[in-house]
């Protein structure tokens, strides 16, 4: 008796399951606008004036979430059209009537938005979307920073590691890689500004670039302590609601250690999108050299993670 391989199946089957991977891309369909994003991309989209007609934008900006959400690379993500026909069903792919796009197509496609700098402008758009739809960013900002790995290896064409990469110490280890800083709302979580930086680089140099002017009350960890002149010049009324050192050689204030565990119940909501970048959509370890290119990625995240964040409220409202 011949074994049946999936291969030759006919494809009535009887029974089936929408799996989390399906129910995970319904619910950003609703929740991403899409219309919005497509015309920021479009005036830098190739017009098919020369050459062969370009593939469809709203094609290669599906696509291109599939890669942050599911860190693809480029070929990784041709070959994964090739093999989910969820995946294509999401990117609207059909591949009766023409082939996927090709790894070279995906690349170019990703250099496009790099070179001007659309990451960024997805980041606000996507804000500007959240606050049309009454998620608004409020006059509260917490700072973090966190660290993404980088590969340290040395065996590549070049024989160094990435010169624009630098290692940094926290405790008794040792991390190379970039640094991801970024300024979220206090009340809602959202995203607002995002800066990115080698390792080593210190994170309360980068605080008057995360705050927006308008806040009230700044927060963040011991790394920020020191800096309320700083966060006076970028936001005059702000207050300084950074933690404090409580440790003095033998002397410890008891005082200072409870209002720092009252700040932390603040501040406990800028590891959310850390949370979602890392542990949901993979962004654990740099696929790109350089730190302009890892930029417009984290930026596309971000902005994607605010949506993935909010994705209750705005479902009912998308559908």
């Amino acid at each position: 008796m011949r074994q049946q391989t999936l291969a030759a199946q006919s494809g009535f089957e009887r029974y089936g399951k929408k799996t989390r991977r399906e129910q995970f891309l319904e619910e950003m369909d609703k929740v991403v606008p899409w219309a919005k994003l497509a015309a920021l991309v479009g005036p830098h989209y190739p017009k098919g004036e020369n050459g062969r007609p370009p593939m469809g934008l709203a094609i290669m900006l599906r696509i291109h979430f599939l890669q942050q959400w599911f860190n693809l690379s480029d070929p990784g993500a041709e070959e994964a059209l090739y093999d989910s026909a969820v995946l294509r069903r999401f990117a609207g792919v059909d591949l009766g009537l023409a082939p996927a796009p090709d790894e070279t197509t995906i690349l170019q496609f990703r250099h496009l938005l790099e070179k001007h700098d659309l990451g960024g402008a997805m980041l606000d758009t996507v804000n500007r979307y959240l606050e049309s739809r009454g998620i608004r960013i409020a006059t509260g900002t917490i700072v973090d920073a966190t660290v993404i790995h980088a590969p340290s290896s040395t065996k590549n064409a070049s024989g160094k590691r990435d010169p624009e990469m630098h290692q940094t110490r926290k405790g008794n280890q040792w991390f190379f890689g970039l640094k991801a800083h970024i300024g979220v709302d206090s009340r809602q979580g959202i995203v607002h500004s995002v800066c990115t930086t080698a390792a080593s680089v210190a994170d309360k140099h980068m605080l008057p670039d995360l705050l927006h002017g308008d806040e009230r009350k700044v927060w963040g960890d011991g790394g920020y302590q020191g800096q309320s002149e700083t966060i006076r010049q970028a936001a005059p009324h702000a207050q300084d609601m950074t933690s404090r050192r409580t440790r003095y050689k033998e002397y410890v204030d008891q005082l200072q250690r409870a209002k720092n565990r009252v700040k932390a119940r603040v501040r406990a909501k800028v590891e959310h999108p850390f949370r979602i970048v890392k542990r949901v959509f993979g962004f654990e370890k740099t696929r790109y050299r350089g730190l302009r290119k890892n930029h417009q990625r984290l930026c596309v995240n971000f902005a994607l993670a605010n949506l993935y964040l909010h994705r209750r409220r705005l479902a009912p409202l998308g559908a």
